[in-house]
């Protein structure tokens, strides 16, 4: 871990901080992002279903993604529309890309699993390469549902 203090972006629609690329970090992506959400007045269920997408991505890059000495980078994203969260994870292994059709692991497999569940918790998920040597690993979350039926009190 870098011997120094995390250094935040933040605003109304984006959040962003440099975490190290361990188990502590990972953990810590996942409260922040908890953090940031309750503070954007995000729904329970949102902030429950960004809490695992993040906590997956942030695993994979200190898993996957880790080069000692570099730190991963953690972003949420509100659309201006207010229809999306997109949350992002950026690491420097670009050369080390997840596919995009991850497929279930044996039964017996202690891991394997974290793409799964993004691919299901998600409504797009993707990578884009670049700047050399980065990538980032997205989620997208719509925000908006459809609108509940219209409710009429009839007279008894």
């Amino acid at each position: 871990m870098n011997q120094q203090t995390p250094q935040l972006a933040v605003s109304a629609r984006h959040f962003g901080v440099l975490l190290s690329p361990t188990p502590r970090g990972a953990r810590l992506a996942r409260r922040l992002a908890t953090a940031h959400l309750l503070a954007w007045d995000m729904p329970p269920r949102t902030i429950e279903t960004a809490e695992q997408v993040t906590a997956e991505l942030a695993a994979n890059a200190a898993t996957h993604g880790r080069l000692s000495g570099r730190d991963f980078l953690l972003e949420l994203r509100r659309s201006e529309d207010g229809r999306v969260l997109r949350i992002e994870v950026t690491d420097t292994r670009g050369d080390r890309l997840p596919g995009l059709n991850p497929q279930l692991p044996p039964p017996d497999a202690e891991s394997g699993r974290g793409l799964l569940l993004v691919e299901v918790l998600a409504d797009r998920w993707g990578v884009t390469s670049g700047p050399v040597p980065r990538k980032t690993v997205w989620a997208e979350l719509n925000l908006v549902r459809a609108a509940s039926p219209l409710r009429v009190n009839m007279p008894n």
